[in-house]
């Protein structure tokens, strides 16, 4: 897979697509599977980005708490102890975990392993440190 249209291609075959733009797609993840507890979920925004105006990436994002909400020096220790793969961000109003691949020559599951990473560490966040599901 080296191009984003078959990325995206990918993509929608494979998740439940919530918005489809040119160079941005966002999906829904969902998280557990027992038929008593309420299913939590994560939105993830993959994006097409374009480095020094010809190398293409694709960054994956996905928010886990408004920054008036929590204390970023506790957010950041966090992440620094427990998370493989992203940094967090400041997107707006928003703390975002994201994660940048180059395009070119990318496998799926070099794509999969830091989606499914990305979702899950955030997932673990908002639930940590909000303690709802809003994102």
């Amino acid at each position: 897979m080296a191009t984003w249209r078959d990325l995206t291609t990918y993509i929608r075959q494979e998740f439940r697509v919530m918005r489809d733009e040119p160079d941005e797609i966002r999906i829904r993840i969902s998280f557990g599977s027992d038929p008593d507890t309420e299913e939590r979920a994560q939105v993830v925004m993959v994006a097409r980005e374009i480095f020094d105006k010809k190398e293409e990436w694709v960054q994956i994002a996905t928010p886990f708490a408004r920054v008036d909400e929590v204390d970023l020096r506790s957010v950041l220790e966090e992440v620094g102890n427990t998370t493989v793969v992203g940094g967090i961000v400041i997107m707006g109003e928003h703390v975002v975990l994201r994660h940048s691949l180059p395009l070119i020559n990318l496998d799926i599951n070099e794509f999969l392993d830091p989606l499914e990473l990305v979702a899950g560490s955030a997932e673990l966040l908002e639930q940590q440190f909000t303690g709802r599901d809003d994102y």
